[in-house]
């Protein structure tokens, strides 16, 4: 159940993350709010996810899945390059999540 809490909170880390760019500086209330929302949520779950995960495990699994999923709505939503090295290296970082979700004592 900590593996699923720890991913929901990468998927918020992901909602804050892509949120920044739609407060416009916190200028914008409402994507502010909602932004700051998902920031709450994103480490409220990591907290809880790691009463029982290693911390240093989950902390690289929730910012790689928060990292991976930015990177994927940015290419997807913002038109960023989605050039081969960059793709190699986001496979990486799934890569290095699945190895780490494998190889936790924690699961």
């Amino acid at each position: 159940m900590a593996w699923i809490i720890l991913f929901i909170a990468g998927l918020f880390e992901i909602g804050w993350a892509v949120g920044l760019k739609y407060t416009e500086g916190f200028t914008r209330p409402i994507p502010t709010v909602l932004t700051a929302i998902s920031l709450v949520a994103s480490m409220g779950l990591l907290g809880w996810a790691v009463k029982s995960l290693p911390l240093g495990t989950a902390y690289a699994v929730w910012t790689g899945v928060g990292a991976v999923g930015t990177a994927i709505v940015g290419i997807l939503v913002f038109k960023e390059p989605a050039t081969a090295a960059r793709l190699v290296c986001l496979a990486l970082i799934v890569s290095g999540i699945l190895g780490l979700k494998v190889f936790s004592s924690g699961h």
